[in-house]
């Protein structure tokens, strides 16, 4: 086998905004895996300020590795010191690599034509472009206004379950944004989910929720910072359910790591009612299945995020989810984000993402 890459810049469309900061473009590393006549393609596409490896030059990482023909021994050493919870843990790139090794032991008869590769593994309605999966309609941090007109776009559009941002507008502003959407949408047409992205405090998380629980909010993700020590004592009182994201970042689903904990031990201390899976975020869809094993163990739902990657990622996730049949909304993004992006394997129909089934 043999690796290659290409790098790509992609610029937003307006600035996405979270509690965390203000994205203007985001750098993406598409890696593809030859053998012989076939080609796997998997992305790579790290948040700065979020992931892991947000930081790190990931084209100097594989730069090594472009000379020479990779074994399929080492190609499982990698993915094995990029794991989650190493010194060495890579997750972003682990989950390109993965991806790409994934598409090579199942390819498809079809090769797409404008990359010469294909993203498909999985057989089944959604990825032979039968049936669509249900995901929400996100409504990104702005002013009030400019959030309310996103939401009722959305609505327009016929999503029935709204994630909005919240946490970085004054709080009351925030509750008054929510109680204008419900005046005209009841819990019995729309689904309202909230995402903090650990913006409340620790002293105050509590008392806000419940102060949102009167809009009839289906959940809250990641209401706290990470590091809180009473994450526990949240997701137990919380007037609404808690579903953590960012508090898995880092850790693997059932091994002690370096942090000295495992995401095993997250889910038996904190219990919340949800999480939330990235897996250019926790190291690949192998850990992703991982965690759902493990949240099935605890009787903790979930439900899969994309974290801004291009269309090729878009896709791995959204074809490696479809195998669960998810019956809840899937936070999958649209593909509609940026100016220029990779050649597209999904589109958007209402509230329904789909698969293009012929470009596979």
């Amino acid at each position: 086998m043999r690796i290659e890459l290409q790098t790509k810049t992609m610029e937003f469309l307006k600035p996405a905004k979270t509690s965390r900061g203000e994205y203007m473009e985001k750098s993406s590393l598409l890696l593809s895996l030859h053998t012989g006549k076939y080609c796997g393609l998997g992305e790579a596409a790290p948040l700065p300020n979020l992931s892991i490896d947000g930081k790190v030059d990931l084209a100097a990482v594989l730069s090594p590795l472009l000379e020479e023909e990779i074994t399929e021994n080492q190609l499982i050493d990698l993915l094995a010191a990029w794991e989650p919870g190493t010194h060495d843990s890579l997750p972003s790139l682990r989950f390109a690599l993965h991806s790409a090794w994934k598409n090579l032991q199942r390819q498809a008869s079809r090769i797409t034509e404008e990359t010469g590769a294909s993203v498909y593994w999985n057989e089944n309605s959604f990825t032979q472009g039968k049936k669509g999966m249900v995901i929400n309609g996100l409504v990104w941090m702005n002013g009030a206004e400019a959030m309310y007109q996103e939401a009722m776009s959305k609505i327009e559009a016929g999503f029935k379950c709204i994630k909005i941002k919240v946490g970085a507008l004054d709080f009351d502003e925030e509750c008054r944004l929510i109680e204008r959407i419900r005046k005209d949408y009841s819990a019995f047409s729309l689904e309202l989910r909230v995402d903090a992205n650990g913006g409340f405090s620790d002293d105050l998380a509590l008392e806000q929720i419940k102060e949102l629980s009167r809009f009839q909010i289906h959940s809250i993700e990641q209401p706290v910072n990470v590091l809180c020590n009473e994450l526990d004592k949240i997701c137990r009182y919380s007037a609404i359910d808690v579903a953590l994201d960012e508090s898995l970042i880092g850790l693997h689903p059932n091994k002690d790591g370096v942090m000295g904990k495992s995401g095993r031990h997250l889910l038996t201390w904190a219990k919340p009612k949800y999480i939330i899976l990235k897996p250019t975020l926790l190291g690949g869809t192998d850990m992703a299945d991982l965690w759902i094993e493990e949240a099935a163990k605890q009787q903790i739902g979930w439900w899969s995020t994309s974290a801004l990657e291009g269309n090729v990622g878009l896709a791995i996730i959204a074809q490696w989810v479809s195998q669960y049949q998810p019956t809840l909304p899937q936070g999958l993004g649209t593909g509609l984000l940026f100016k220029e992006n990779y050649p597209s394997n999904t589109r958007v129909k209402g509230e329904t993402l789909w698969f293009n089934s012929a470009n596979t």
